[in-house]
C-alpha cells in the first residue's frame, strides 16, 4: 500500500519539475531576446550616456590636430578638443571621453567594428568613403600641398617627375598625388610620423598631405617649407557608422552649438593661429 502511494507522488514531482523547467527556459529565452532587441533599438547617444563616456577615434601623430606627448602621455590638438567639447555637450563633462588611436588605414574598420563611436581624425569627406561611413557637416577646410627641404628645387606638382614622394597609407593624399603627378614615385607609410622621419632621412624628396598637417610638421623643424600651394580641397568631417542617421543629426546639432556659442572659434584660434574665415 505504501508503494502505491509513493508512485503517484513521485510522478507528480517529476511532472511539476519538467513544467517549471520549461517555463523557466521560456522566460529566460524571452527576456534574452527582449534585451537584445532593446540594445539594438537604442540610439548611439543613449548608449554613450549609459556607458558614461564617448569613444572617439583620433590621430596620435598629427601635430595641431591630434598628437601624443611622449613625456606626459597626453594627446592634444584641435580634433581632440572637438571630441572633448562633444563629450561635454552629451555627458556634461569634457573628461568623459576615451581617445583611441586610429590611422588613415585603420579608422574606418575600427568604426565599423564598433570599437569607436565616431572618427575625428583629419578625415576628408569623399564619395568613396561615403559608401562605407556617414559624415557630419564639414568642420574644417584643408588643401593638399607639398613639404620639402628649404634648399629643394621642387616648386610644385610640375617638379615631381621622377621624384620620390612620401605619403600615408589609406589617405586621399596618396590617391591624389598619383593622379596629379603620375610620373612621381609614391612611397607610402603607416602614419605621418613615419613619413616625416623618412623625409628627414632622405628616403624621399617631398612629403604630401593636407597643408595644415604639413604646417604642424614644419613647426617642429624649420628646415622644411611648403611649396606648390593647395592643389586639392580637403573638407574634414566627423565619420559615423553607415546608416546611423539619428547620430549624424545629433552630431551636426552639437557642432552647430559649438559654432553658435563661439567655442569653435576659440578652439580654431588656439590651435591654428586664427579664427576661421
Amino acid at each position: 500500500m505504501k508503494n502505491v502511494l509513493k508512485w503517484p507522488s513521485f510522478m507528480l514531482v517529476l511532472i511539476l519539475s519538467l513544467v517549471l523547467s520549461g517555463c523557466s527556459t521560456g522566460e529566460e529565452s524571452s527576456n534574452s531576446g527582449g534585451s537584445g532587441e532593446s540594445t539594438e533599438a537604442k540610439g548611439t547617444i543613449e548608449q554613450i550616456k549609459e556607458r558614461g563616456k564617448l569613444i572617439a577615434g583620433v590621430k596620435y601623430d598629427t601635430k595641431l590636430f591630434g598628437l601624443k606627448d611622449p613625456a606626459s602621455g597626453e594627446v592634444e590638438g584641435f580634433d581632440i578638443d572637438i571630441a572633448k567639447a562633444l563629450a561635454k555637450q552629451i555627458l556634461g563633462d569634457e573628461t568623459k571621453v576615451e581617445l583611441k588611436e586610429v590611422t588613415s588605414k585603420t579608422r574606418i574598420p575600427m568604426l565599423q567594428n564598433g570599437d569607436i563611436d565616431l572618427i575625428i581624425a583629419t578625415m576628408t569627406i569623399t564619395d568613396e568613403r561615403k559608401e562605407q561611413v556617414d559624415f557630419s557637416d564639414v568642420y574644417f577646410e584643408a588643401g593638399q600641398s607639398l613639404l620639402v627641404k628649404n634648399d629643394s628645387a621642387i616648386t610644385g606638382l610640375e617638379s615631381l617627375s621622377g621624384v620620390k614622394v612620401l605619403a600615408v597609407k589609406g589617405s586621399t593624399s596618396a590617391q591624389n598625388i598619383r593622379e596629379k603627378a603620375p610620373d612621381a614615385e609614391v612611397l607610402e607609410f603607416d602614419n605621418y610620423q613615419d613619413a616625416f622621419t623618412a623625409l628627414k632621412a632622405g628616403k624621399g624628396e617631398a612629403l604630401t598631405t593636407d597643408n595644415i598637417i604639413l604646417i604642424g610638421m614644419q613647426q617642429t623643424d624649420n628646415n622644411y617649407k611648403l611649396v606648390g600651394g593647395n592643389f586639392t580641397s580637403e573638407p574634414y568631417g566627423i565619420a559615423i557608422r553607415k546608416g546611423d542617421t539619428a547620430f549624424v543629426e545629433e552630431v551636426n546639432s552639437l557642432l552647430k552649438n559649438l559654432k553658435d556659442s563661439g567655442e569653435y572659434d576659440t578652439l580654431h584660434e588656439k590651435w591654428l593661429g586664427s579664427k576661421p574665415e
